[in-house]
Formats: C-alpha cells, sequence, structure tokens
C-alpha cells in the first residue's frame, strides 16, 4: 500500500493539531482549576454539574430563609417574654392593693402604676422589626394592629393571619402569630374559671376561687350564678346554669366560708354577708373576659373609684380585683403556651440549619469534585501529551526530509 506525500502530510499535521488543542485545553484547566468549562467537555458530567448546581441554589436559598425566619421568631420570643414580666408586674401589683389597710390615696397611686403597665403592655403588643413590619398584624404587618378604645379595651386592627417561610422541600413554617390570639384569647385547658360579684351587689360577700372537683363535667363549660335570699338571719342561695336557663339547686341554707357546688363540677366559697338579691358568677375563662388590656381598664377603674368606709364597696373592690387576677392569669397562661410554640419553631429551624449547612457542604463537595481540576492527574496528563507533541513535530521534521529530490545532483 502506497501512501502519498500528502496525504501523510495532512494525517501528521492533523495529529499535531488534535495534540495542540489537547494541550491547550489542559492548560485552560490548570490555570481555572475548572475542568468542565462546556457540556462538550463531558456531557453526563456536565448534566450531573447542572443538577448539583440547581440543589446548591435550592439549598442556599433554604438557608437565605431560616436565617430570615429565626430572626422573626427571636424578635417575636423576646417580645412574648417581655410582655410575660409585664403581666406578672400587673399580677404583682393587683395583689398589694388586695391589702385592706390602704387608703383610697394609696389604691389611686398603684391605678396609676398599673396604667404605666398598660402603655407598656400596648408597646409591646405593636411592637415592630428592624424593618417596621408589626409582628402581631397578621397579613398586615405595615399597619400598627392595636388602638385605644374609647371605654376601655383595644381594638384589633390587623387578622388572624400567619405568616409561613419554605424552610426545606417539605416543610412551611409560621414566622408570627396574630395579636388576637396573644393578647385576645385565653386556651381552655389550663386556665380556671371566673368567680366575680355582681357591681350592684350591697352585701359584704367575697367570692373566692373556683374550685374544680369533677374536670370532666360539661356543665363546667356553661355560666353559672348564686343568687342570696332568705332572711338576715336564716340567708339561702340558688344556683343557676345560665347558660341552659336550668335550675340545679335552690334555697339552700348559706354558711360563711363553706363550699358551694356548681353544677357538680365546680365549687366556691363566699365569704362575708351577702344581702338578699346579691348574685356572683361563675363564668368560664373562655367566656369571660379574654382582653388582657380590658381586664387591666377594669381593674384600674375598680381602684379609682373610692370606698371611703362603705364595707359594701370594700366588697366589691375585694371581688373585682380577685376577677381580674384569675382573668390576668389566664391571659399569662396563653401568652407562655404561645411563646413554647414559638420556641418549638426556633429549635426546629436551628435544626434545619445544621442539616441544610451540611447538606450545602457535602454538595459543594461533589460539585468540586466533579467540575474541579484534579492537579496531579491533570499535570501528568498535561506532560504526557506535550512529549507526545514533541515527538510528533520532531518526526514530522525528519519525514519532510524523505524526498527524492535530495539525491539529485544539482
Amino acid at each position: 500500500m502506497r501512501i502519498a506525500t500528502s496525504q501523510y502530510y495532512a494525517s501528521s499535521v492533523q495529529t499535531m493539531d488534535n495534540q495542540q488543542t489537547q494541550l491547550l485545553q489542559l492548560e485552560q484547566e490548570l490555570s481555572t482549576g475548572v475542568s468542565i468549562s462546556t457540556a462538550a467537555d463531558n456531557p453526563v458530567g456536565a448534566a450531573q454539574a447542572v443538577s448539583l448546581s440547581v440543589t446548591s441554589a435550592t439549598l442556599t436559598q433554604y438557608s437565605t430563609n431560616q436565617t430570615s425566619a429565626l430572626s422573626s421568631l427571636q424578635t417575636e420570643d423576646t417580645a412574648l417574654s417581655s410582655t410575660t414580666k409585664t403581666m406578672q408586674s400587673a399580677l404583682t401589683l393587683i395583689q398589694e392593693a388586695q391589702n385592706g389597710t390602704l387608703s383610697d390615696a394609696d389604691r389611686q397611686a398603684v391605678a396609676s402604676e398599673l396604667q404605666g403597665v398598660r402603655s407598656q403592655l400596648l408597646t409591646l403588643a405593636n411592637t415592630s422589626d428592624g424593618m417596621g413590619n408589626y409582628i402581631f398584624a397578621g397579613f398586615q404587618p405595615t399597619a400598627q394592629p392595636f388602638t385605644d378604645k374609647s371605654g376601655g379595651g383595644v381594638t384589633y386592627t390587623g387578622d388572624q393571619g400567619q405568616q409561613l417561610v419554605q424552610v426545606s422541600g417539605t416543610r412551611q413554617i409560621a414566622v408570627n402569630d396574630s395579636g388576637a390570639n396573644v393578647f385576645m384569647t385565653v386556651p381552655t385547658f389550663g386556665t380556671s374559671a371566673v368567680a366575680s360579684g355582681n357591681s350592684a351587689n350591697t352585701g359584704t360577700g367575697t367570692v373566692g376561687a373556683v374550685t374544680v372537683t369533677n374536670p370532666s363535667n360539661t356543665a363546667n363549660n356553661d355560666v353559672w350564678q348564686v343568687t342570696f335570699g332568705g332572711t338576715a338571719s336564716a340567708p339561702t342561695y340558688s344556683v343557676v346554669d345560665t347558660t341552659t336557663n336550668t335550675t340545679y339547686s335552690s334555697n339552700q341554707p348559706y354558711t360563711a366560708d363553706s363550699s358551694i357546688d356548681i353544677g357538680g363540677g365546680e365549687s366556691i366559697a363566699i365569704s362575708g354577708t351577702p344581702a338578699s338579691g346579691d348574685t356572683f358568677n361563675v363564668t368560664p375563662a373562655t367566656k369571660s373576659t379574654t382582653d388582657v388590656f380590658q381586664t387591666l381598664d377594669n381593674v384600674i377603674s375598680a381602684l379609682q373609684t373610692p370606698v371611703g368606709t362603705s364595707n359594701s364597696a370594700a366588697a366589691s373592690l375585694t371581688n373585682s380585683l380577685n376577677a381580674a387576677m384569675t382573668q390576668i392569669n389566664n391571659s399569662l397562661v396563653n401568652v407562655t403556651t404561645v411563646q413554647a410554640s414559638v420556641g418549638g419553631r426556633e429549635q426546629e429551624l436551628q435544626a434545619l440549619q445544621t442539616v441544610t449547612t451540611n447538606s450545602q457542604t457535602q454538595t459543594t463537595s461533589d460539585l468540586q469534585d466533579l467540575t474541579g481540576t484534579n492537579m496531579v492527574s491533570t499535570i501528568s496528563q498535561y506532560e504526557q501529551v506535550q512529549n507526545a507533541l514533541s515527538a510528533s513535530q520532531k518526526s514530522f521534521v525528519q519525514i519532510q526530509q524523505l524526498s527524492l529530490f535530495q539525491y539529485i545532483n544539482t
């Protein structure tokens, strides 16, 4: 088989071109540290690299979302911790006001302190983050959620929405709680029924805390009223379920400080001497005043009302303070319940951050292994190609000299 000189030349040049191209590619890999610049370099590897890049970008976004969500929850957690302390301060002041030796002026001073506590609580309810968004406003974070209402209490202009953030492929987490659920609601469980006296009572009867004798009694969810009758020497009482308008007991003899059965599931003790016609109510926590601001306004108003030397006025004040203590304690249970939920979400986010960071590290490592240049192997390959090119060039030069014309005498 004869090989034409032109054919041999073309083959040699093509070989050297390929070697130079390969040498240039290896040099680029060494200088950039990247082994796959285009899909043509490694089609399968390029496809895997695209998949890993998408995964890395997704994990980066989840990490950003987790950081933002954790910051929001930490802001709420701080506000709830301050709210708890503020409510506890209110309870301490109410306990101080229950001291029977205080004068009307002393109670006025306590009322002023409670007014300051209420203002502080309202400020906490209108807490905003660093970007001016109100954290207890639901889906309306740009508008102040709580404003004072004439006649006591507050108006909540937010909504019940909870903002959800995607923090993993399968998990969305709430990063806020509505102000209505924090400051104007009490839970069904863990709270106490509220015993209160009628402000129109004329006797000196004061009601104590409600004792639960049968937690499973469904009648505990009803509102009950104890009405006094009889005579001054032989007082009696009747117990009526005002929710169903049924009488549970009637004309029972009253003995001060003795236990009064309320519907078979609760009991109360009333001390002092109630007058005929005086009434006392037992109201489930969820059906009593659940607005902590309204509760504070009520107790402030009661403390600002002069008692003087009136025994009935003193009894009415005691009943108001006792009811307020129970209501604020119920609100405090609600706040601590919400805070526990926030803390649980914070812990979950911190765990997710660890998982996401580990996944990011692994993905980055896999991507580097796939697209990064193996310096030892690539340098070795570069030297091999370089040597091969040098050999090809020397061989081509020698072949060029193999011509019959060199042997013709000129």
